[in-house]
């Protein structure tokens, strides 16, 4: 007994001890990023070595997720420690949505920030902009620096959706006033150049939808015009994220800083720059995971040149699992070769299946956190609470309502444990997974004909990946307890308030 007395005091001091230190946090997350689309989990076919280098002086796990398979509702859950099902309107934004997180939410930037942090975010946003709509040629709030950052340099939407812009702090950078910008659901005017009237003018096809606007030879979701001198190159932006980076660390490694780090590779339109065209020998969904590589390597470079690398606590992630056509003909199926995207798993980005939502994970500090591989369950939702105990915050009782602290487990505590249940959801939560240790329940819509008011109802498949990994064998029929038992954890999660543990 009093081993394992001792045993937690010395944990609890170690937590009490890093709080007091308040180390920088960096949490760098990818955009539609596979399991298996790194090298470190066990791709032949794509080498990325500052991954590798990162996983290797860090924490890798195995059972590392999303909470979502599309973008919106995970970057949603990831900064309010809250299921996105909870939410209406968390579903992927549309151009001019609105701000889908509202002032006065508590998030992880409000919560380090009253810490002492200073906090930015850089790159994709995706969470709306605005209260009704975005007011483009205004004052673009609320947004970022309503909910906790202090900065703020982004691509509002996702790069297939307009504008085609960075907004920065409240406003879109360089734009011109004489020339304003406009966004819209519908054409402009008849003659508005779009993917279906001027298709052959395209530098990449589209194969679904996106056929709206075109901006550098490529047509996107939504329509748009002015705004000309504002507008961004798609092969540049990696560039304008890591130099955005560098000059913001750099103005603020006198203090403790949280970075959420939101690269839009490899998301489509799959547009890098023309030094990694080709490099990668699966056209440019592979080049724009080299591109995304690079980035990667940029930050751990900035950090070891400015002595911030043992002081600095590192999160890996991806918003989602990959998808390889969706919506423009860029051969990533053709090109595809034995690549797995999702490693091991089935399904991918917009499903519940693994390879959904389980997605690489790392975690790294230098010097504080022993390199290995863990087979812990852990989530992004789950960096809320772990980041509260991590600087000695306290949970307020109206946020973070699902998020675990799993302090310990993401640094590599010894006999520290992860999550003993995770809820894995579909864009707009009407797809349902449930792990459970080994256990997987996957609860799908039955059907139905919606036009005529008939619900279909849901069928709930069971899994142990343990011994199924791709969730090929239902055990429903054969396992009646472990799914009675699977379904109550699901349905007590769903229709509570909270499943955060006090």
């Amino acid at each position: 007994m009093r081993t394992i007395f001792s045993l937690i005091l010395c944990a609890v001091s170690s937590l009490e001890a890093i709080a007091a230190e308040s180390p920088n946090i960096i949490v760098i997350m990818a955009d539609d990023l596979g399991f298996g689309d790194v090298s470190c989990n066990g791709s032949s076919t794509i080498s990325t070595p500052n991954i590798d280098r990162f996983a290797s002086e860090g924490i890798r796990f195995t059972s590392g997720y999303c909470s979502a398979s599309t973008c919106t509702p995970t970057r949603f859950s990831f900064l309010t420690g809250t299921y996105a099902f909870r939410e209406k309107g968390t579903g992927v934004a549309a151009p001019n949505a609105p701000a889908v997180i509202r002032p006065g939410t508590p998030t992880i930037a409000s919560m380090l920030k009253g810490q002492g942090y200073a906090t930015a975010v850089i790159g994709k946003w995706h969470l709306g902009l605005g209260d009704q709509a975005p007011d483009w040629n205004g004052k673009l709030q609320p947004g970022p620096l309503e909910i906790g950052f202090d900065h703020c340099f982004i691509l509002p939407t996702t790069n297939d959706r307009v504008p085609q812009v960075i907004v920065e702090d409240h406003r879109v950078r360089n734009l011109d006033t004489a020339d304003p910008l406009w966004v819209g659901n519908e054409k402009p005017s008849e003659n508005h150049p779009t993917g279906i009237s001027n298709r052959t003018e395209l530098k990449m096809d589209w194969s679904v939808g996106h056929n709206g606007t075109i901006h550098n030879g490529i047509s996107r979701i939504g329509f748009y015009t002015g705004g000309t001198q504002a507008r961004f190159r798609d092969e540049d932006l990696a560039d304008e994220w890591v130099r955005a980076t560098t000059r913001w660390i750099e103005a603020h490694q006198g203090q403790p800083f949280f970075l959420f780090f939101a690269s839009h590779d490899i998301h489509v339109p799959r547009a890098p720059h023309e030094r990694f065209v080709g490099k990668s020998g699966q056209g440019p969904r592979g080049d724009s995971i080299l591109e995304f590589d690079w980035s990667v390597g940029e930050i751990l470079a900035t950090l070891d040149r400015l002595g911030l690398s043992e002081n600095t606590l590192l999160v890996l992630c991806s918003d989602n699992g990959p998808v390889l056509d969706d919506g423009y003909k860029d051969q990533s199926v053709e090109l595809l070769g034995d690549h797995r995207p999702a490693g091991p798993y089935q399904g991918g980005k917009y499903s519940v299946w693994e390879g959904g939502t389980r997605t690489p994970f790392l975690v790294r500090w230098k010097g504080r956190v022993q390199p290995g591989v863990s087979d812990q369950v852990v989530c992004t939702i789950d960096l809320a609470a772990s980041f509260a105990a991590f600087t000695g915050a306290s949970l307020p009782d109206e946020g973070f309502l699902d998020s675990f602290n799993l302090l310990s487990a993401l640094l590599g505590e010894p006999d520290a444990r992860g999550r003993d249940h995770l809820i894995q959801q579909d864009n707009a939560g009407k797809r349902l997974g449930l792990r459970s240790g080994p256990w997987k329940l996957v609860r799908q819509p039955r059907g139905g004909n919606r036009l005529k008011g008939q619900d279909g109802g849901t069928i709930d498949s069971l899994f142990n990946l343990m011994e199924d990994a791709r969730e090929q064998k239902d055990l429903a029929n054969s396992n009646p307890e472990q799914l009675q038992r699977m379904r109550g954890i699901l349905e007590h999660a769903v229709q509570s308030r909270s499943t955060r543990p006090q």
